[in-house]
């Protein structure tokens, strides 16, 4: 309902129309004509017959086993589900999809279980065509009644986002018998076609349809490189290599899944987790904790090992970690008392204090990339894409100026906490005897759910910041499965969370704070953000023909979302690091997504 009431206002910006006398390229141009790839803009990087990514090294040595380690616990080992606490890794090695990413391209798939993909001008269908050699770890073929079972079940059954994307599909058919052809009606989704790409593929065969919703600790079947040797609830999972993998020698594998075994640990206390690498029971580290990172990895074994620690840099956008504001909640709902917390928190203080300085801060939802709104004036494309909401965007976010509050490190810096209280009393409440009131005369008090100990410091360090103000913030430790479970279904006021976005955003900004979203159990938009806004920028950006069409809705976007203060943002580290044994390696060449760990291997190092 609410796209088709913004879908007139997209029309009648021109954004819609003002592609069509462009020359389109890469599969666009060939309409009907089956590709080796597809990009969302623009033409794939590699072309037809290419040898390897250049990130990956193709003649990489095989063997050894790769153990990793996870902070939390599973119950479940269907991730394509909202029950339970899935054993992700699932998706990634077990099960594949039609198409698979470029890891150096902001969004382009090429040929997996689809060696050929097509699609018109206009992107009202895809047609995949199936790689004869394509199977299932029992031997079976990858069918187009695979691939339609997976689809229907996915898009009946499977997580809010794939019952939200599947369901945009008209029409779903087998056209040959290795061709399936999903079509949508119209152009105004133009990242359909690559979101149907990389939907999973099930085995109808070996799916037991009627529980697929519940959890299981029973193997999936996939078609992907490794299967499931062993399971210890809650505790560990060992992948093993596939050695008849279909696969293994197409171009976008060459150089990749190069361990014979990999092995993911579940650790339920952060500090545990960490004492557990530095007796070398896990391979690899990503860390994230200035003060770990700084003080704590000069132990005996790092240095008679050699121990391995670099920092990587990322050409995707930083990510958003943040405190969330539910504004389900009557506390929230308010965008001056939104602005007032945000206010108290003092950053300046917490990353001298708590962090050794290593942090940035984080004001953008797609901060340190070309999508970022951060210290940009609106384009006049933006400026006609936001005219229909002229109070979505504050003047400092429309001019380029905004900037969250700075303080003067101190820990008790007066002006912030004067500009707070006059938010507060805008907003009715007032301070008296050390404690806010609202009108009612009940004290102004919420609390911030965590689970692990380091957002335990930063909730901590919050709530005594707030304290000045005569806030009352209590901090509930909840274990992992619980703290899943309250997550999934909003039972929070407060929480730290984290988005990863990419340089080409899509259908999951809708399950990150469309307004359908906000009332579905187990999405991202965990604000509970309802701003027609917000919906009219994501089918902009959907409905891009061209790079910059699309960047000027992304950046509209991204204004909206700053304007709105759902949340406190808080802070990024400049590179993303890594502490690894020396047996572990991996290629030079970097990504824009750093070094993905699918390629790489065990040297002769011990």
């Amino acid at each position: 309902m609410l796209q088709a009431q913004v879908r007139p206002l997209l029309r009648r910006s021109g954004l819609l129309q003002a592609a069509l006398a462009v020359a389109m390229s890469g599969v666009i141009a060939s309409a009907g004509e089956a590709r080796h790839a597809i990009a969302m803009h623009g033409d794939p990087a590699y072309p037809a017959g290419f040898e390897h990514f250049r990130y990956a090294v193709p003649d990489a040595p095989k063997g050894g086993r790769l153990t990793q380690a996870i902070l939390g616990s599973f119950d479940s080992l269907n991730p394509l589900i909202v029950r339970g606490n899935a054993f992700q890794p699932m998706r990634n090695y077990v099960i594949e999809s039609l198409l698979a990413r470029g890891q150096d391209e902001a969004f382009t798939l090429y040929g997996l279980i689809a060696e050929g993909v097509s699609t018109d001008i206009e992107r009202t269908y895809v047609e995949f065509r199936l790689n004869p050699k394509a199977r299932f770890a029992d031997g079976k073929p990858v069918m187009p009644e695979d691939v339609l079972f997976s689809w229907r079940l996915l898009r009946d059954k499977g997580r809010p986002n794939h019952r939200t994307y599947y369901a945009k599909v008209t029409q779903a058919k087998k056209t040959s018998e290795r061709s399936v052809r999903f079509e949508f009606g119209n152009g105004h989704d133009r990242e359909l076609p690559l979101i149907l790409g990389l939907m999973p593929v099930l085995p109808r065969h070996a799916i037991h349809e009627s529980a697929f919703d519940e959890t299981t600790l029973e193997p999936m079947l996939g078609s992907g490189p490794y299967r499931v040797a062993e399971v210890r609830p809650g505790e560990s999972v060992l992948l093993k290599r596939d050695p008849d993998y279909w696969g293994r020698d197409l171009p976008i594998n060459r150089g990749h899944y190069n361990f014979d075994e990999l092995r993911f640990d579940y650790y339920r206390d952060a500090n545990t987790w960490f004492e557990a690498f530095k007796r070398g029971l896990y391979d690899v580290r990503f860390e994230t904790d200035p003060g770990r990172w700084s003080t704590q990895y000069n132990f005996p074994a790092a240095r008679e090992r050699g121990l391995i620690r670099e920092g990587i840099k990322s050409g995707q956008p930083q990510p958003l970690q943040a405190l969330v504001f539910n504004t389900r909640r009557a506390l929230f709902a308010d965008r001056r008392v939104r602005e007032a917390l945000i206010e108290l928190f003092d950053f300046e203080w917490a990353n001298s204090s708590l962090y050794y300085g290593a942090y940035r801060r984080t004001a953008s939802y797609f901060e340190g990339s070309e999508l970022s709104a951060r210290g940009r004036a609106a384009s006049d494309a933006e400026r006609k894409l936001l005219a229909p909401f002229p109070d979505a965007v504050s003047r400092d976010v429309m001019d380029g100026t905004y900037q969250p509050p700075v303080s003067d490190g101190s820990g008790r810096d007066r002006a912030r906490l004067k500009r707070a209280l006059e938010l507060f009393a805008a907003a009715g409440y007032e301070p008296r005897t050390g404690t806010l009131y609202d009108r009612s005369k009940v004290p102004f008090s919420f609390e911030i759910m965590v689970a692990t100990k380091d957002d335990e410091r930063l909730a901590l360090a919050y709530a005594s910041m707030l304290r000045r103000a005569g806030i009352t913030a209590k901090i509930r430790f909840v274990d992992a499965a619980q703290y899943e479970q309250r997550r999934q279904s909003y039972e929070f006021d407060t929480m730290p969370y984290t988005w990863q976005q990419s340089l080409s955003p899509g259908n999951e900004q809708a399950f990150y704070f469309g307004s359908d979203a906000a009332g579905v159990p187990g999405t991202r938009n965990y604000m509970g953000a309802r701003n027609p806004a917000i919906d009219a920028m994501i089918d902009a950006l959907l409905a891009a023909r061209d790079r910059a069409s699309f960047q000027a809705a992304v950046r509209a976007l991204d204004r909206v979302l700053i304007s709105g203060l759902y949340v406190l943002p808080l802070y990024h580290l400049p590179e993303q690091w890594i502490a690894r044994w020396p047996s572990i390696e991996r290629p030079t060449t970097l990504s824009l997504h750093g070094s993905p760990i699918e390629t790489w291997w065990r040297g002769r190092a011990q």
